[in-house]
């Protein structure tokens, strides 16, 4: 299952392009969409599920054009979990994804062992019964993700399919789409670097409607190599001179004083101490989205 995108354009009515001039291709496995919020991932992947027509561009999905005639075979092939999500608030946990199963067409029977297996796989078996207007914000996202999981789709996109869980909830669900990802394709979008890192190999960074960069997770690593220090400094008049002239990926307190994570091309000789430390994807997508070109 693939999916090419070619000179995709999104505009909305005040003129913005919240999708610009987008090529991509997105092969099997974990394809991670990664970007700040109002990059264009929403806009995109409401695209891909035929929720919303471009204004210019193209997209096929494994050979079958985006078009009228193939939206219902190709939403037959999708399962989604939107950002903003609210099943049916008067339904039980099992009864809303008995009836979101229905109306994907699976067999009532096989739909029940996929519920039982994905309630389980969540950590929501005990909450079978409450109503979804009583879960929380984390809980009712997990039930989003079970209800695009139920038809066993080809395509899975999710848009922020972490946001509202705790860390341990976060892998469970991480390890989850790893293992759906065999033999299919997963479309995950979110702003949160740990999310792809422990995912993916494949990404794209969007920013303002456009892709800065698309490919391997490591290659993106080789931008920052030597380019990631540790510094310590010994004020914030100290620290605010070093964000003015480096990007900052984090700022931390310690019992030597306070500890950047900066990211400069030279090693910075405004601070008493600096040392070079192995880059993370973060570093790598900091820098990536703050380089004035569009491609890398």
């Amino acid at each position: 299952m693939g999916i090419k995108i070619n000179n995709l354009t999104v505009t909305f009515k005040n003129g913005v392009n919240a999708v610009n001039h987008v090529n991509l291709d997105i092969s099997g496995g974990i394809f991670g969409l990664l970007g700040e919020n109002g990059a264009g991932k929403t806009t995109l992947m409401r695209v891909l599920t035929t929720m919303l027509k471009p204004a210019q561009g193209e997209v096929i999905l494994n050979n079958m054009l985006y078009c009228q005639n193939n939206y219902r075979k190709i939403r037959s092939k999708i399962g989604y979990l939107p950002q903003e999500i609210d099943l049916y608030p008067n339904l039980s946990v099992q009864e809303c994804l008995e009836y979101m199963g229905e109306l994907s067409g699976v067999e009532t029977k096989e739909c029940r062992i996929r519920i039982e297996e994905y309630l389980e796989r969540t950590s929501l078996t005990d909450h079978r019964r409450k109503k979804m207007r009583q879960l929380s914000g984390g809980m009712k996202r997990r039930v989003g993700l079970i209800q695009a999981l139920l038809s066993d789709p080809e395509l899975l996109i999710i848009d922020e399919p972490t946001t509202g869980l705790d860390p341990e909830e976060r892998i469970r669900i991480r390890n989850l789409l790893v293992e759906f990802s065999e033999n299919r394709t997963v479309l995950f979008s979110t702003h949160v670097v740990e999310d792809l890192a422990a995912t993916c190999s494949q990404l794209a960074v969007m920013k303002k409607g456009r892709i800065l960069y698309a490919g391997d997770v490591r290659k993106m690593l080789e931008y920052v190599k030597d380019k990631v220090w540790i510094c310590d400094v010994d004020s914030e008049k100290e620290a605010r001179t070093l964000e003015i002239q480096c990007y900052i990926s984090s700022k931390q307190y310690t019992d030597r004083g306070m500890q950047l994570r900066v990211i400069s091309e030279k090693k910075p000789h405004i601070t008493r101490m600096c040392r070079p430390c192995e880059a993370t994807l973060e570093d790598a997508y900091i820098w990536v989205s703050n380089r004035d070109a569009d491609i890398f």
